[in-house]
């Protein structure tokens, strides 16, 4: 068993009694839990008895089986992400925990809540050679928070409370919890707990002050914010920093938004200039990695490295590898309304020409998107898609990336409008998470756009799962960028030998007719002219609709780094 405390919760009055699958979902309802996704398994019966019997509560909770594990366990990141509210994956004994470990790895890195619940082998025939007989928690607690087995009826209440708290306190991730399956059938009690948010922990308000000190000095700072302002409820007081403070700023992850798309202060498309030109970065809610340069910035055009602050929601999320000049854990609103405090009625540099700088490099990007935007190439370069597709997204559409190359070009031209609309697997990149994502997203938001970007390598890790979104009855608008080639390999490896191995797919398969086979819709389009009414024809259809769209496998997104 691995645990890390919990925060302290006060109980509420009474307490729970029934088998311990029904006191498990009765907790989930009291954290907020609404939908549970799960694929059939005996071990897990008593959970799905404790959903049947949540119809008659106030809280009931949904009952979403899909095709295969790893769809049901990055469903319930994916919740975690959109909703704030940790997600809830349950997961039969032996080969069903270990489908859904890359879930739970994903969620580690991206810091996504999710409780996972395990089947396990009753106690009763533990050592004998039962079904799927194995110890889970040694696969799971290098990629969990919080790992344990309960190994009594009477251990489930307080158990499973422990698991959510973890999951949604500071910094977020998945926890998980299994239950002998004799217990699971048993009776037993426990307290009622309430659920809720977990507050976050306080900053240190002299290291605020510092950092307030850095910014008033800085004549080019730039603000880079992550997921974990939207995680940690901390869109409202970003923007409010960038407004009134009129600092310029680059979004990633789930960060995406918090900005509006076109607001003039978001330069993520001036990225390159804002993070080489800058003599301070103040970066918010994501770790310093490969994504953004390991925490090395400024040194562009002969200017000195630019000084780097950390913000992080959680102690043990601030950089241990940077160079750091200052640093601050906690509440992140706390930490941002406390430097617009500190920051309100002080003298500082004027940064108008900075700020120009930057707005022109962004229009000079968007100008030369908008070539690529509106080619006619044949084959279709990726980039028309979005040219067709971005002016189609409502300001509250969900867009979900899953794939390498072709979702690389999403991030380039997809700027949300609103915070919580973006999702893509964060750091660990996981592929296969887009279908268990498509699923989430529709229910989370049932009345918005939901649209899920598909390489065609990525497809094949879970588009099976489509037969879920129809029986459920989640339309959702699946585009594909089909270059029949695993497009982020193929490339680098003809860089590196001058041939590529092992990279190429089928050439022009038709995904559209499995999605049609499995009860859903869709069409293959060639011809870039034809992507757009395509698109329409998909958000018209009332189903799951895939456009599988032939694109140039010899046209690659331009990047600058590999991951390494």
């Amino acid at each position: 068993m691995t645990s890390t405390t919990p925060p302290t919760r006060p109980e509420a009055p009474g307490s729970l009694s029934g088998h311990a699958g029904e006191i498990a979902v009765a907790v989930a309802q009291a954290h907020g839990v609404d939908t549970m996704f799960t694929l059939s398994g005996a071990h897990v019966f008593p959970m799905y008895d404790g959903a049947v019997k949540s119809a008659e509560s106030e809280r009931p909770v949904r009952l979403v089986d899909v095709r295969h594990e790893q769809t049901a366990a990055f469903a319930a990141e994916a919740t975690g992400k959109l909703t704030r509210v940790p997600g809830l994956a349950v997961l039969t004994a032996g080969p069903g925990v270990t489908n859904g470990v890359s879930a739970m790895a994903q969620a580690r890195f991206a810091g996504s809540p999710m409780v996972v619940v395990g089947g396990r082998a009753p106690n009763n025939r533990w050592g004998t050679g039962a079904l799927q007989e194995i110890d889970h928690l040694p696969i799971v607690a290098p990629v969990t928070k919080h790992a344990a087995t309960l190994m009594t009826a009477d251990d489930v209440a307080t158990g499973f409370d422990t698991a959510f708290r973890l999951a949604r306190s500071s910094h977020r991730g998945p926890t998980y919890v299994d239950v002998p399956m004799d217990e699971f059938f048993n009776v037993g009690s426990g307290p009622r707990t309430a659920g809720g948010d977990v507050a976050g922990e306080t900053p240190d308000s002299d290291a605020v002050g510092r950092i307030a000190d850095l910014v008033a000095a800085a004549e080019r700072p730039v603000l880079v914010l992550g997921t974990d302002v939207w995680a940690d409820h901390a869109e409202e007081a970003a923007l409010r920093l960038v407004e009134e403070m009129r600092l310029p700023a680059i979004t990633n992850g789930m960060g995406r938004g918090v900005i509006p798309g076109g607001h003039p202060l978001l330069v993520t498309k001036a990225r390159g200039a804002a993070l080489g030109g800058a003599d301070l970065v103040v970066v918010v809610g994501t770790p310093l990695d490969f994504r953004l340069g390991y925490g090395i910035f400024g040194g562009q055009d002969g200017t000195t490295p630019a000084q780097v602050v950390h913000v992080a929601d959680s102690a043990d999320q601030v950089s241990g590898h940077a160079a750091l000049a200052a640093s601050v854990s906690g509440d992140l609103t706390t930490v941002l309304d406390g430097l617009l405090v500190a920051l309100s009625g002080r003298r500082q540099p004027d940064r108008s020409a900075w700020v120009s700088r930057l707005q022109d490099t962004v229009a000079q990007a968007s100008a030369r998107d908008a070539e690529l935007l509106g080619a006619e190439a044949d084959p279709i370069h990726p980039a028309r898609i979005y040219g067709e597709l971005v002016p189609r997204l409502a300001d509250d559409a969900v867009v979900i990336g899953d794939g390498g190359d072709f979702v690389s070009f999403a991030g380039k031209f997809v700027e949300p409008k609103r915070p919580g609309c973006w999702l893509d697997p964060g750091p660990y990149g996981c592929l296969g998470a887009g279908l268990g994502a498509a699923i989430a997203a529709r229910i989370a938001r049932p009345s918005a756009q939901v649209v899920l970007l598909l390489g065609d390598g990525a497809a094949g890790f879970s588009l099976m799962d489509v037969d879920t979104l129809v029986r459920h009855d989640l339309p959702v608008v699946m585009v594909m960028g089909n270059n029949s080639a695993w497009g982020l390999e193929k490339g680098p490896m003809q860089m590196l030998y001058g041939y590529d191995v092992a990279a190429d797919l089928a050439q022009r398969t038709a995904y559209d007719q499995v999605v049609g086979a499995l009860g859903g819709a869709g069409e293959t389009v060639a011809d870039p002219r034809q992507i757009g009414a395509a698109l329409d024809r998909g958000f018209a259809a009332g189903a799951p609709y895939l456009v599988n769209v032939i694109t140039d496998v010899d046209a690659p997104y331009p990047r600058s780094t590999f991951g390494i």
